[in-house]
């Protein structure tokens, strides 16, 4: 009797698990027969690296609406992005991006810093809060004062282009990007670079770490009832340093309770995000914690390099794809550059007035956003309807930029062809609707905060790398081939190019 109630006990929640979505509301929702029982299926398809084609092909057999786990539903339609994300949406994030946190401690000795996270904050109320402590210091008229800063960081970056192009030697781009985004970063925050330029190499593994923890966050949050536990194996095997967030919150603690760091950040010619924090804490230490300070640094470093270096690999892979787009760029940088109005270092404001530039940066960043999993949202209390479909409480939905950017209904027939002219149309109606679904950085509230560092970045990198290299493509820098791999955010993982140096006097 003691084995049998057990066993009826196992047996009658398999039953329920297998009967529960046959009785759903949502049961006329096409998807894979598998996902419409388990999330393994979505699962499995996350750890193969390339769900944002496996969702564009979803919606290609099943529709507009379709789901992806028992309780998730991918969604394709015009009005998602207001339902869903617009402003003063109810829509609360889901348990999904709970693994991309610091679990609750289990002990006092677990207690410590770096809990407080805009990104994966699951309340509306406190995210708002937390949001608007740290809104001016993100803005594009603060970053602008931080352009020397990007400056120094371009000037290495372009001396390690012309060794690479005299020694005739063809390189990881993608890896370089990064390289000059994390150091641009450790001026940004700190007002001293971390150093990834100069060394060339992945300064205390942390870029390694940072890939792992997109991929650790990505496939346990699937499962995020897993995560307390995982996290702390993962840890305890790691030894001190710690694992993927662990480990780059401890980088990120060490360089900003360096006292030296601390000084030159105060005494810096121009306030580093460091410094501002500081300021902000001491004037109001019970709005500002020190958990905000944390949560600012970690926040640039954890995700402030690789979403810029996808960024601008992407507009280069694209470039090299389709020489003759690369041939209207270079034609627009040099016009500039002849009539004086390109400085050695471009200016943010100058690359204001390159709308070839800026039609380029818009259509690499539409067919290659940095987020390729769906963005995932709970439906409140009331339930709501849509695409003609009611999604009761709790259901889990969600919007995938890849499929959005590249839907013929907002882009056109030629959705899926790299044509920066798009945006240079006089149909003000077409490029209305265009805008509307451009969302490479994310939806509504919670769009990206650094999104303007990462703007910032490219906008003036771009033209430089244009004006004075040629570039040389291989097999994995153009066509249709190129290998990345989604773990949430789509990198490239190899992304070969040579370097040649520019003919200044043909520029003239």
């Amino acid at each position: 009797m003691s084995f049998s109630l057990p066993l009826l006990g196992g047996l009658a929640a398999v039953l329920v698990l297998l009967v529960r979505p046959l009785f759903s509301p949502l049961r006329s929702v096409p998807g894979p027969f598998l996902a419409r029982w388990t999330d393994a299926w979505y699962l499995y398809k996350v750890w193969r690296g390339d769900f944002e084609k496996t969702n564009r092909r979803l919606h290609e057999v099943y529709g507009p609406i379709v789901r992806y786990g028992p309780n998730r539903y991918s969604v394709s339609d015009a009005t998602a992005i207001d339902i869903i994300y617009g402003h003063g949406s109810q829509f609360a994030k889901s348990s999904w991006y709970s693994a991309w946190a610091k679990p609750p401690p289990w002990t006092a000795r677990e207690a410590g810093a770096g809990t407080l996270s805009l990104f994966n904050d699951q309340s509306i109320s406190r995210h708002v809060h937390n949001r608007r402590q740290f809104q001016s210091t993100y803005s594009m008229t603060s970053l602008v004062s931080y352009e020397p800063y990007a400056d120094e960081c371009a000037d290495i970056f372009a001396q390690r282009l012309e060794e690479f192009a005299n020694a005739g030697t063809a390189v990881d781009l993608r890896y370089w990007f990064q390289c000059y985004a994390f150091d641009v970063i450790g001026m940004i925050t700190y007002a001293k670079r971390f150093g990834f330029l100069d060394a060339g190499e992945d300064i205390g593994g942390v870029i390694r770490q940072i890939e792992d923890f997109f991929l650790y966050g990505a496939l346990v949050g699937i499962y995020p009832s897993l995560h307390p536990l995982l996290y702390r194996l993962k840890n305890l095997m790691a030894g001190e340093k710690g694992y993927g967030r662990n480990y780059i919150l401890k980088f990120a603690l060490e360089r900003l309770n360096d006292e030296q760091t601390q000084a030159k950040a105060q005494n810096s010619e121009r306030e580093s995000f460091l410094a501002k924090f500081m300021a902000k804490n001491a004037k109001d230490p019970e709005t500002f914690t020190n958990e905000h300070t944390i949560a600012g640094c970690l926040s640039n470093v954890s995700a402030g390099s690789d979403t810029t270096a996808i960024s601008l690999s992407a507009v280069f892979h694209f470039l090299l794809s389709n020489p003759d787009c690369l041939g209207k760029l270079q034609d627009e940088v040099d016009s500039l550059h002849a009539q004086g109005q390109l400085s050695r270092n471009p200016t943010f404001k100058e690359t204001q007035q390159m709308p070839y530039l800026q039609a380029v940066m818009k259509e690499a960043l539409r067919l290659h956003p940095i987020a390729g999993l769906p963005l995932e949202r709970v439906v409140p209390e009331k339930g709501s309807t849509i695409g003609g479909v009611y999604f009761p409480p709790g259901t889990v939905v969600g919007l995938n930029i890849w499929v959005e950017h590249r839907n013929p209904a907002f882009f056109g027939d030629d959705a899926d062809c790299f044509r920066p002219e798009r945006w240079l149309t006089t149909d003000a109606e077409k490029l209305r609707v265009m805008n509307r679904h451009w969302v490479p950085f994310g939806i509504g509230s919670r769009t990206c905060i650094g999104r303007h560092i990462s703007m910032l970045e490219m906008s003036k990198l771009i033209p430089r790398i244009i004006r004075d290299f040629d570039l040389h493509p291989s097999a994995t820098s153009s066509g249709d081939t190129w290998p990345v791999l989604n773990t949430f955010i789509v990198r490239p993982t190899d992304f070969t190019v040579k370097f040649g140096l520019r003919d200044k006097s043909a520029q003239a």
